[in-house]
């Protein structure tokens, strides 16, 4: 199966998931939850992250990550690796605990924010593990809800800001809205591309961002395709003739069109594609 390429940029919003290698439970014991929140903590710190949500099951965990300076990578690989280590060393294993890579979904913030946290929370009561999301230990639900001290790994401000002005308010007015989601569509219903979560104008616009060659040079074109966005959307409205060559060297290195995909479009002849390219200090 294709991995998509990830999309980083300051200030982006993710919805994180990752599981159990083979399934199996990457929590034995409340201990090793408080170990996972902990190394959260930590990496939220190190990393300048805002967690908006969590939700730690079994075996797969859940969060609502965003990233000021657009690291989601560099700080996965140290939230994985450093419970990994602990995991395995309080419970005298060794191997992979995680399945692969992580998985993440960019999330519009203004539109969508809100609605991923609460489907965050609502995990347990959709498994069948607890009727209300209260009844949840290992949530950011009860925190958010009013009903608990907060983590150090979780950030509330956003969320809470977006209904009341009062903090009480605020808390009322977020378990109203917890609890209506229950009998609510799951928000990645409405993905129009593989790994974003927005409105057209959204995927559009962090499509925009030039390619990274480090990380390019290591992902198969065809990774690359996963939720690009149309090749008439990618070449349109060139402002000068150095911004229309970058723009053909996105179509081609960071959303994967073929050379002469990008020259029929454009009406050009497939030598001179081939020579931006070629010329390009994007080249892979």
């Amino acid at each position: 199966m294709v991995r998509p390429l990830r999309i980083e940029y300051p200030g982006a919003l993710y919805h994180v998931t990752a599981r159990g290698n083979v399934r199996r439970d990457i929590f034995l014991s409340d201990f090793d939850r408080n170990q996972f929140l902990h190394v959260l903590a930590q990496v939220a710190e190190s990393h300048n992250w805002l967690c908006h949500a969590y939700c730690l099951m079994d075996n797969h965990y859940h969060l609502l990550i965003e990233t000021p300076d657009g690291n989601l990578s560099k700080g996965m690989r140290d939230l994985n690796s450093i419970y990994s280590q602990r995991f395995n060393r309080i419970h005298n294993r060794d191997g992979h605990l995680f399945q692969g890579r992580f998985k993440s979904f960019v999330v519009e913030k203004d539109t969508y924010l809100l609605e991923v946290a609460r489907y965050i929370v609502l995990n347990p009561v959709r498994a069948g593990m607890v009727k209300h999301p209260k009844d949840w230990k290992w949530s950011s639900y009860r925190a958010t809800a009013g009903q608990s001290q907060p983590h150090k790994a979780l950030s509330l401000e956003w969320i809470l800001s977006c209904f009341e002005s009062k903090k009480e308010s605020a808390e009322r007015e977020y378990r109203k809205f917890v609890k209506d989601g229950i009998s609510e569509q799951n928000p990645f219903d409405k993905i129009v591309e593989d790994n974003i979560l927005g409105y057209p104008q959204f995927v559009d616009y962090i499509w925009s961002f030039k390619p990274d060659t480090a990380d390019l040079a290591e992902v198969p074109r065809i990774e690359r395709m996963i939720g690009r966005p149309e090749l008439k959307n990618v070449l349109a409205h060139p402002k000068s003739k150095e911004h229309r060559e970058i723009m053909i060297v996105t179509a081609y290195f960071r959303c994967g069109y073929t050379q002469k995909e990008i020259a029929s479009h454009l009406n050009l002849h497939y030598s001179t594609i081939s020579k931006i390219i070629a010329n390009s200090r994007f080249k892979t």
